[in-house]
């Protein structure tokens, strides 16, 4: 499962250092190393986009990355908040 970020987090410090930017393509995941390119495939609509991990989280039961704001849109997952995913790296 995939979420995405909440507006309140923009302009804020990621766990990496960098400043967190809902409009680019990066990514928060528990254990990939930061810079590491993922591929996140949306199975409901088969829409994928690729981001870079540069944040931890999510730290809710079930979700293994959450995006920002702008690669949440190019999976068409705004509506639904949270969908089911595939990454690749």
């Amino acid at each position: 499962m995939a979420s995405y970020y909440a507006e309140t987090y923009n302009g804020k410090k990621t766990s990496s250092g960098e400043i967190y930017h809902s409009s680019e393509l990066t990514a928060a995941h528990k254990k990939l190393p930061f810079g590491t390119k993922v591929k996140v495939t949306n199975l409901a609509n088969g829409k994928t986009v690729k981001v870079r991990v540069n944040d931890r989280g999510p730290f809710v039961a079930g979700r293994i990355i959450d995006l920002t704001k702008a690669a949440a849109k190019k999976i068409d997952m705004l509506a639904a908040g949270v969908v089911k995913v595939k990454i690749s790296y």
